[in-house]
């Protein structure tokens, strides 16, 4: 999935040419960026010993949002709902998503995200590419 605001964000933040370094990442510590359809939060984006560029942060959608219509890139992506209720597409199917479900989609396949409860939907994602 992952988001031109969030990727705008994490450009600001960091570079591809940083390396994630070994620590711990707190929400309070990430960048955060304000929009209409909600709150990007980026921890880190960079590369690690294994991997070209990494990207992990958080999204915190509002009620009837997504952050864009369903797209596609060339990181595989994992997102992880931890607040609210929407529901994610993938390859062309829509699954109702609640705190605990998990997404992964390859890179280059079409997904995108909704809110669909009346609440703010929080998710992490996990945006990778292979070094």
């Amino acid at each position: 999935m992952m988001m031109g605001a969030a990727e705008g964000a994490a450009a600001a933040q960091s570079s591809s040419s940083k390396t994630w370094p070994n620590t711990v990442f707190t929400l309070p510590e990430g960048a955060t960026t304000h929009h209409p359809f909600g709150d990007v939060t980026v921890f880190f984006q960079g590369k690690t010993g294994q991997l070209k560029d990494m990207v992990a942060g958080s999204l915190v959608l509002n009620p009837g949002q997504e952050p864009h219509p369903p797209h596609q890139h060339p990181e595989e992506e994992i997102m992880l709902i931890t607040e609210g209720r929407g529901e994610i597409l993938v390859s062309g199917k829509t699954t109702p998503v609640s705190p605990g479900a998990l997404m992964y989609c390859e890179g280059n396949t079409l997904h995108g995200v909704k809110n669909t409860g009346d609440a703010p939907m929080r998710f992490y994602y996990f945006k990778w590419l292979g070094a």
